[in-house]
């Protein structure tokens, strides 16, 4: 009797969940990151009341089980604690809306390495983040309220790029600038709006260091190849123009 019982509220309440999730998927006034908070607090309160109608259904005293209950709930708390912190912070990033799926975020840790990518998938423990080489880190959604993270889509997708270019003294400055602008603005993934700026930055030892700064829209796509883009025109217009 009891497994038949465990075995009907495991087996309703994932019923239960399933059907949730997809009336949630139905409605058209909620966005994806209200579903999904949503989805997460009827689950655990599906799960909940699946587990209080089975200690009814066997007929469970608890008033009995308060000593050992008690005991029981404090180890198992001292257990979960990491668990239920990553829980609870993962509804306040959903509530707050400051993460959500599909952001491109950059995550440094305790010991300054950084973590780049895509969040796919918001879990009740960790986030899922893919990078561009396809690399998917799991990070604790603790991680996200403690430690400093850069979120490139929060409130606008617009990411500006800086790309240093250093040219050889006695160079022509009005020519090099019309070249290097001219080989931004012929890249495919840079925007005419915010238009590219080129900035003389210092005279270094060996060269006049300039950068080009120029914008794009879409920061899931990564950087490297639009500063390739770019690099490899100003290299191709500084050759022809004889610029070293």
């Amino acid at each position: 009797v009891v497994i038949f019982v465990i075995a009907s509220v495991v087996v309703l309440a994932q019923l239960v969940s399933k059907m949730s999730h997809m009336l949630l998927n139905r409605i058209k006034g909620l966005d994806e990151t209200q579903k999904l908070l949503v989805d997460k607090l009827a689950s655990i309160g599906v799960w909940v009341i699946a587990i209080l109608i089975g200690v009814d259904f066997l007929g469970i005293d608890l008033t009995a089980l308060a000593v050992f209950s008690g005991a029981f709930g404090l180890a198992i708390g001292f257990g979960l604690q990491k668990t239920l912190g990553n829980l609870i912070a993962g509804i306040i990033l959903l509530m707050d809306r400051s993460i959500k799926p599909g952001d491109v975020i950059a995550v440094s840790d305790m010991a300054g390495r950084e973590s780049f990518g895509q969040i796919r998938k918001i879990g009740i423990r960790a986030i899922s983040v893919t990078t561009r080489d396809m690399k998917e880190y799991l990070i604790p959604n603790e991680n996200l309220m403690v430690n400093q993270v850069e979120n490139w889509s929060y409130s606008t997708r617009n990411v500006r790029v800086k790309v240093p270019v250093p040219v050889a003294f006695g160079t022509d400055l009005d020519l090099a600038e019309k070249l290097m602008l001219e080989a931004t603005t012929a890249a495919d993934r840079v925007l005419t709006s915010p238009e590219p700026k080129i900035l003389l930055m210092n005279f270094g030892e060996h060269a006049i260091n300039f950068e080009i700064r120029f914008w794009i829209i879409d920061p899931e796509e990564g950087i490297g190849g639009v500063c390739s883009d770019v690099l490899k025109g100003v290299w191709r217009l500084f050759r022809e123009n004889g610029v070293r």
